[in-house]
């Protein structure tokens, strides 16, 4: 668990299906992620978060401190296979729409990134998002990412013609310490 001065990040457990669920299903959250999830294939999602955790990786539920109410599906995971990042770190994150512009977001990844460097030696960490998706590349660059040069791609789960088919990948160094 990861615990900020507003939220909880866990693991998800049976209850917070029906929140997930409801945030994957929502056009104005999908919009520029993914098309929106069906029950089956939310419950296909948490299980393959389920499956990166014997590596220390998958996704974890954000909730509220006061109240507990699950708002959101943020963490680390493997590098999308058959991409430019396959075999790297990748961070990621998505916010039920009446949580949007309120901090919880940058507030979730800085706990999730300094979690990761804390947990594993990766020189960095990468996060991909449709070239179209402002929210999301905006919250990159508040974390301190930086756009890789040469890191766009046509991604393999987006058919041609679909705007979310372009990506762009955002890279965060290892911070490294002050030497004296």
């Amino acid at each position: 668990m990861i615990e900020t001065e507003r939220l909880l990040l866990r693991v998800p457990q049976a209850g917070d299906f029906a929140a997930l669920a409801a945030m994957w299903a929502d056009p104005a959250v999908m919009a520029d992620l993914a098309p929106v999830k069906t029950a089956e294939e939310s419950r296909e999602t948490l299980a393959r978060h389920d499956g990166y955790r014997d590596r220390g990786l998958g996704f974890l539920v954000v909730a509220k401190r006061r109240g507990g109410a699950v708002i959101g599906f943020a963490g680390l995971k493997p590098g999308a296979e058959g991409t430019p990042i396959d075999g790297e770190i990748e961070a990621g994150w998505m916010l039920a729409r009446d949580h949007w512009a309120r901090g919880y977001a940058i507030e979730a990844m800085q706990a999730v990134l300094a979690d990761g460097w804390r947990r594993f030696p990766a020189e960095r960490i990468v996060a991909i998002t449709a070239a179209c998706n402002q929210r999301s590349l905006g919250l990159m660059r508040r974390l301190g990412m930086q756009e890789l040069p040469g890191g766009g791609f046509e991604h393999p789960k987006y058919p041609v013609g679909d705007d979310r088919r372009s990506t762009v990948t955002y890279v965060l160094p290892r911070p490294r310490a002050d030497i004296a």
